[in-house]
Parts: C-alpha cells; structure tokens; sequence
C-alpha cells in the first residue's frame, strides 16, 4: 500500500466549474510534461520490478498456454464463418450496418434532427454525461457495443462447436470485450481525460507508482489491490468473535466461539469452510458474522481454520482433508462435549468435502454428523458455470505441472480465475481507479477478505480438479476416497441445500441438481443475491430476499416459478429448520470443556499465515 506521505504526486481535484471544452485542454503544459516524465520513471520502475524475479528465475510466465488455448479457440469460430464465403459476407455485411446505422444516427442528431440513440441498460462504467453529450465519446462507445455484441454473437451462432469448446469461445470473448472497453483508456474516457488534465497528470505519476508497488507486492506478477489493506488485521478489526483454537494438527485448527446463552443446542455445530479462501468470510466483521449469530441463537459453534499449505502439504489429499480435517474435528467435539451428533455446514468446495465425507461415513457406519447445511455446495458438476473453461486435460496438466515445483498452486492463481469470472466489475474497475485516476481503492472488508489468498496442495487441487470439475465423479457414483467408491443416495440424513440466484462460482440450477442426488429429505433454498452476499446476508441488513418451499421433486426452472419469496435474509428459517430437527438444549459449555486446554485465542495462527 502506498505511503501517504511519501507519494510522488498530491491529488489535485478537477475544477467542476470548468466549461465541456476547457476541460480537456491543459492549463499548464510545463507542469503536464513535468508530471509525464515523472510517470514515465515510475512505469519503469513497474517493469524493473516485472523483469527482476524473471532473470532471476523467480518467477515463470505462464501467460502462453491459456493465450495458446484462446487462439486455438477462437480459431475454431474463425473456421465455421470462413469456411463459407457467403456466411462471411453476411458477418461482415451485419458489423457494417450497425456502423452505419451508428453513423447514420449521429450525423441526424448533430445537425438538429430529432435521431433517438440506441437504447442499452445504464452502465456505471460509461456514467460521465460526455459519454452521452460529447460526440466523440458517444461515437466511441457506441462503436464499442456494435463491435462487442457482434463479436459475441459470432460465438453464439457457430454452429458445429462442442459445448465445452463453445464455453470458452464465449468466456474468452468476455474477457478480451472487458479489456478494450473505452472506459479503460485515457484517450478514450473522458471522465480520465478530464482528471489527467485537470491535475496536469498527477493521477499518472500516483498511478504508476501503485502499479510499480503492486508488483513488488505479487514478487514479480500483478498483485492487484481491491481495497485499503492498511485498515483490516485479522483478529484485531476482522475475525473478532471471541473464542479459543482448542485442537490442531498438520491440516487444520478447531476453534470453539464462547457461548453468548445461558442455554445452548445440545448439539454442537461444525462449519467446513473452504479452502480456497479463509473462513472468516463468516466472522468479518460483528454486523456481518454468521458465527456470532449462530452463537447468540445458542449454537456451540466449532469451525474448522485449514492450514496455508508450503511444500510439506504437498502430498495431502481428499483423503487427508476428511479424516486430518472433518473426522479430527468430530473427535475434539466429542472430547469438548462429550456430543456424538453434531450438525454440519459445508460452504462452497467445504461443502463438497463434507458430501462426500458423509457418503463415506454412511458406508463406514460412522453417525455422527446428525444433519448438513450446505452453502452455495456443487455435488454435481455438469452445469459448474464459467470456472468449467479452465479445466480440460491440457490445462488440468498443466497446472499440474506448475505444481510439481513447489508442492502447491499459488494462491494468487486461484484469486485471478475468480476474479476473471466478473472481470468488468473485480478486475478492470480497480485497473482504471488505482492506476490511471491513482486513487486508493477503498476500504471494504470483503475485498481485503477476497485478496487473502491461500495456496492449494497439489494432491488435493489435483484431486478436485479431475475428480470434480472434469469427470464428476462425485454425482456419477465414481469418486473413491478411502478404498471405497462414494454414492451420494447413501446421504440419508436431513439437509438443508442453499444456493444463491446470482452465483457465478456455484450457480443455483448446479447446486439445486447436486442435491436432488441426496437419499434424504433435502430443504432447497435459493437466496437472493451471489456466492457470497447471498450467504454473508444478516436479518438486521434487511436486504435481498430468498426463495422456499418449491415443488417436490421439480425441475430446478419450475421449482423456482413455484417457490415462495420472502423478503430478508434466510438465516433464521435456516435455524427453526435445525431446531425442528433436535431443538434439546443443555448448560452452556466453555471451549475446550474439561478435556481439551485451549491453545491460543481465536482466530488462530493458521488463518494468519500470508502466501
């Protein structure tokens, strides 16, 4: 994060007062060339520390094979329009006419004729009103919508493509059409051009010199800041639900929250959380933990805090994260309880561990886990959304081999794939704020949530990616942990399955058809909102919505039209659900209980540890 105090350039704020075409011309040209050679020292400090790691052999670039993978992909749209001449006249001929039409309506309204602009939703990213009162920028955008939408509609209409194939034509497409948006350029913003002269470049010589930091920061590769990080410390002002980790070993810590009731639910409750991200997602901040509210609705609430694997994880697979992670933690609930039915909630790849987990309990005889939750869970991979475009053997391999060298997959690999899946609003935003307006983004704690990055180990990853993303094996009845071969019909005890409606890492339909594969009673519930606003959604928000009580047995489009609304967060009807399953109570119980001398305070040291 930059130092205040020490940033090569003050802000300097654009004169609202200044007519449309003052605003563009610069005011001091001394000061505006001043300013760009400064910006020009501070991008080759960007590039020296880009170049460093890499003759030192630091750092391999590894932007060739997925580069490789979008051309070959895109060659395969490119064949079905060039293979037939009349085809690709009639592409050309429709990008021509929009052109024209765009002309045709531009030249009506500037010669005073009445020529209605085309009309497209309200973006936040072309809000300055010269996008519209300007024609220059007006011209620019829309010939950026007419390029964008037939490059997008060639994809959609080439006939001939396999669906995974076809997938990524259109998710790579997305991508390279966010990229070349004339919001993120300067020549071509005016909102940026106005800054640029109104600072007399300023903002560039801020920007660079975030841009140089930020690659400092990701030892070679672009470590792009979404929120002030300078703001949050995990267990002083983030992870602050009061608590003590009172068991651990090589994968994980098990911490147990204090009690906030005289009375609490005899059985205990345990949360799997991801790996991929840290589990703090459900203890942000006081107003937004689940944790806290689970526990002042009189939970004993354990999670489990997995570790930031190195090299010496390398080889610790699914296996490993059921028996070291999800059996470990039934143990010290057990020895801190003295419970053997506990009630468990998996969140997202948490929630497909303890899936599975429970297929493979139901064969062993093992009973312990009474009811699941699952949050925004794919058990069933068919339709897994966009994440689907990386994972092919090739790039499965790949990764694979990346892998090899140091025993795990760089956290920041897995950050960049989530971020690409909403690139317009997590990637190009913060390019465009941070280093060509060179302001700080601001302090949100999701965001410095969504950046803590953790690493996968490469068995496990491996595991997951072919077990679950390229073979399902998880819902086709193929998956072995442990010597057996897992059959989720054997899940028998009751679950409550949510989904959230706008998630683009576990969609909805996905989740819905994952649990119908379930032998149990399974509650489907869809909250509103995405993967993580629709779980992280407090009753005091009173925001968003969720859906319940679909048709039995529906498909997932007629169990949506058939579901009851209900405005507000899907907390507390998920708590009478676990209290109508075994709503007995008993004396509140102290962490660690009588067996178990806790080992430090909550959060932990594991969910500390940095990549």
């Amino acid at each position: 994060m930059a130092d205040k105090g020490k940033n090569p350039a003050s802000e300097t704020k654009p004169d609202s007062g200044a007519s449309s075409a003052e605003a563009y011309v610069v005011k001091d040209p001394e000061a505006f060339a001043r300013n760009i050679a400064r910006m020009l020292e501070e991008l080759g400090k960007a590039a020296s520390a880009w170049v460093e790691p890499r003759e030192k052999g630091e750092v391999a670039d590894t932007m060739s094979e997925p580069m490789t993978d979008m051309v070959k992909t895109f060659s395969k749209v490119g064949e079905y329009w060039l293979s037939d001449p009349k085809r690709a006249i009639e592409a050309q001929t429709s990008l021509l006419t929009g052109y024209f039409d765009m002309w045709s309506q531009s030249v009506k309204r500037m010669s005073g004729e009445n020529a209605a602009p085309p009309s497209r939703p309200r973006s936040k990213h072309f809000s300055d009103p010269d996008w519209e009162e300007n024609p220059f920028f007006e011209f620019l955008k829309n010939a950026y919508f007419i390029t964008s939408d037939w490059a997008n509609k060639l994809v959609a209409e080439s006939d001939g493509l396999d669906e995974h194939t076809r997938h990524k034509a259109a998710f790579y497409m997305n991508q390279i059409t966010a990229a070349l948006s004339p919001a993120n350029f300067i020549a071509t913003n005016p909102e940026l051009y106005k800054e640029m002269v109104a600072s007399n470049g300023e903002n560039l010589v801020r920007g660079m010199h975030m841009l140089a930091e930020d690659i400092v920061a990701g030892k070679g590769e672009l470590k792009l800041r979404q929120s002030d990080s300078s703001k949050f410390k995990v267990g002083e002002n983030i992870a602050v639900s009061p608590g003590k980790v009172i068991a651990q070993n090589d994968i994980c810590q098990v911490l147990q929250y204090e009690p906030k009731t005289d009375t609490v639910l005899k059985r205990p409750l345990l949360i799997v959380p991801p790996w991929i991200n840290k589990f703090y997602i459900l203890d942000l901040n006081p107003k937004k933990s689940f944790i806290r509210w689970a526990v002042e609705q009189g939970h004993t609430v354990f999670v489990i805090s997995w570790v930031n694997p190195d090299q010496r994880h390398a080889g610790k697979d699914w296996e490993a994260y059921s028996r070291e992670g999800i059996s470990f933690a039934l143990d010290t609930i057990e020895d801190a309880t003295g419970e053997r039915e506990v009630n468990a909630i998996g969140y997202c790849v948490g929630g497909t561990l303890l899936a599975a987990t429970l297929a493979l309990h139901a064969q062993e005889g093992d009973k312990r886990l009474a009811t699941a939750t699952f949050f925004t869970t794919q058990t069933d991979f068919t339709y897994a959304g966009d994440l689907k475009v990386f994972v092919d053997d090739s790039q499965i391999a790949s990764i694979e081999s990346a892998m090899e060298k140091n025993g795990y997959l760089d956290g920041s690999k897995m950050a960049t794939a989530f971020n690409m899946l909403r690139a317009s609003d997590l990637i190009w935003p913060y390019v465009v704020n941070n280093y060509l307006k060179g302001k700080d983004p601001m302090p949100f704690d999701l965001l410095y949530w969504n950046s803590d990055a953790t690493r996968m180990p490469a068995a496990n990853h491996s595991f997951y990616l072919r077990n679950c993303y390229l073979e399902n094996n998880l819902s086709e009845g193929r998956m072995k942990l442990a010597g057996k071969t897992l059959d989720l019909a054997d899940i028998k005890i009751p679950v409550y399955n949510l989904a959230a409606k706008e998630d683009h890492i576990a969609p909805a339909r996905s989740a819905y058809i994952g649990g119908k594969l379930m032998g149990g009673d399974v509650t489907f519930v869809m909250a509103g909102s995405g993967h993580i606003a629709g779980v992280v959604n407090p009753p005091e928000a009173g925001k968003y919505q969720f859906w319940s009580d679909g048709p039995k047995n529906a498909e997932f489009e007629d169990w949506v039209a058939g579901a009851t609304e209900t405005p507000g967060s899907w907390w507390p009807h998920w708590n009478e659900w676990i209290r109508s399953n075994s709503g007995e109570e008993v004396p509140a119980r102290k962490p660690g209980g009588d067996k178990l001398t806790p080992i430090e305070d909550a959060p932990g040291s594991y969910v500390r540890a940095q990549v």
